[in-house]
């Protein structure tokens, strides 16, 4: 089969595809659910490495195989409700006029942190996990910390976000 024939069959069957007619609504809310999980996914596989980073130090509070599964479950937890901050904050009208401070700005803030430090913290985990370094427990304590500042800094902005009440712009 040649290329540009299997193409035009792609083609064809998108178009064929297309014609059912499937409500909007429902495929950008399937594609939110699609991006929770993998966002999910994303959280878990950070949390992963971070785990395992901590299992790796011997001698330390981390010696049970269930810190990995707690870190996993965590990180996808706090990538899944605070990466993306769905709902009102997302709707609310941009005004680069006013430097009005409205309720929503502290869930974007604290999302961005959260984001950054559990980045950070597994950055930080991949890089120690790749190098087989073996480093004092102070410097795998400020990973530990990082990732359970910077997950709970996502769920509490996922939380506030989804609570937050949009004032309705009356103009």
């Amino acid at each position: 089969m040649k290329i540009s024939s299997a193409f035009s069959n792609a083609f064809s069957l998108t178009r064929h595809v297309g014609s059912l007619r499937i409500p909007r609504s429902s495929l950008i809310k399937s594609a939110h659910i699609l991006e929770r999980i993998g966002l999910g996914a994303v959280g878990a596989s950070c949390g992963l490495y971070v785990g395992a980073t901590l299992l790796r130090q011997k001698g330390g509070l981390f010696e049970s195989g269930w810190i990995v599964l707690i870190t996993m479950i965590y990180g996808a937890l706090s990538y899944y409700v605070g990466i993306d901050l769905a709902g009102n904050v997302a709707r609310k009208p941009a005004s680069s006029i006013s430097e009005e401070w409205n309720g929503s700005e502290p869930a974007e803030i604290m999302s961005a942190a959260g984001t950054f430090s559990a980045a950070i913290a597994a950055t930080l985990s991949v890089s120690i996990l790749v190098l087989d370094q073996n480093l004092p427990n102070g410097l795998i304590g400020f990973v530990a910390g990082c990732w359970v500042v910077g997950s709970s800094l996502q769920v509490a902005a996922g939380t506030m976000a989804r609570n937050y009440e949009a004032p309705i712009n009356k103009q």
